[in-house]
């Protein structure tokens, strides 16, 4: 990883966000706290959508850089802003609703060091520790996903597409999300995808996470859209001049 500027941050950290004034200051302090406490030098990026006060409250926090309208106009869409905000040498992005606690980026550095070029969380290999698990239903349809996405879009390597912890040599972030089109859930397969024909070095690294039962994602309708959207990615990457 480069040294940090004056002018480049050593990270920079995005937290999509929808309706999250519960959690968005305590989220944005414990990162802040946590990257001044290894002595690196951190960007904040919130992209919040939602008719709260989540876009209120985290512009009150120093140095934040807000994002985002009353509108939702999808997670997919609300990084890609952010990445375009983003100046660090690495890239990243983590829920809002802190799933993941931000000291688990103590596995993730190191490797960012030298290993690869794109690390991602996993909820679903060894070592990985599931704090709170998901309702039953909801693990048995992740199962089913993941078989349906290696069949039609093919993530060969990777086996949690979807835990929102990942991080990108800031390069590599600028050239994915510069190409990247889904606005909604299913941005994660989309921008794997496009690592992978890039020739990205992905590692996956478990992770400490905890499920907080408050799903935005409409199970039926919600669902059918993620169904078209993999069909739509297929065609995309498949299609984009690398």
């Amino acid at each position: 990883m480069a040294p940090a500027s004056p002018t480049r941050p050593d990270i920079s950290l995005i937290l999509p966000a929808y309706n999250e004034e519960r959690t968005i200051v305590s989220t944005i302090r414990e990162a802040s706290d946590y990257f001044a406490a290894k002595g690196l030098k951190a960007q904040i990026i919130v992209s919040a959508d939602g008719n709260d006060r989540t876009r209120e409250l985290a512009r009150e926090i120093p140095g934040t850089i807000v994002l985002g309208s009353a509108q939702r106009s999808g997670k997919g869409r609300g990084i890609r802003l952010g990445v375009e905000q983003a100046t660090g040498g690495i890239i990243g992005f983590a829920d809002a609703d802190n799933k993941v606690p931000i000291t688990e980026f103590d596995k993730f550095l190191p490797l960012m060091a030298g290993a690869c070029d794109v690390a991602i969380g996993t909820r679903a290999r060894d070592r990985s520790k599931i704090e709170k698990a998901q309702p039953f239903y909801r693990q048995l349809g992740s199962k089913g996903f993941y078989y349906f996405v290696q069949t039609v879009v093919g993530l060969p390597g990777i086996i949690d597409s979807q835990c929102g912890f990942k991080f990108f040599h800031h390069d590599y972030a600028k050239r994915i999300f510069a190409l990247q089109r889904i606005d909604g859930y299913m941005y994660d397969v989309e921008i794997l995808a496009l690592a992978i024909r890039m020739k990205a070095r992905v590692i996956e690294i478990p992770i400490r996470w905890r499920d907080d039962a408050d799903s935005r994602l409409d199970l039926v309708a919600g669902n059918i859209q993620n169904v078209k959207d993999i069909f739509r990615i297929r065609s995309l990457v498949r299609s984009v001049k690398i």
